[in-house]
């Protein structure tokens, strides 16, 4: 799933209009239903964070969805690839 689905499927759950959310993250509604149209990328991580703050979603799961690596974790990305590394030979 893309983030942009991701989110609009978060959104539309708790029942909140795209313009509504937009207005909540301080953004142009046109930016972010081009996000969940997926004619943008992802945006910024601020953005990232905010959008499943107000949602109530797992900001990681909305990193991943993003296919980006959570802030807390991009200063830390030789030690994430070595984990993961580590872990699927050790799944052989």
């Amino acid at each position: 799933m893309s983030f942009g689905a991701f989110i609009r499927n978060h959104r539309e759950a708790k029942g909140m209009q795209m313009n509504d959310f937009a207005r909540l993250l301080e953004i142009s509604p046109a930016y972010w239903s081009r996000i969940e149209r997926d004619r943008e990328n992802a945006p910024k991580d601020e953005l990232i964070i905010k959008a499943a703050e107000i949602l109530g979603v797992s900001v990681d799961d909305a990193f991943i969805e993003a296919s980006r690596l959570p802030p807390d974790l991009q200063t830390e990305v030789g030690n994430v690839v070595r984990m993961y590394r580590k872990q699927s030979q050790a799944e052989k």
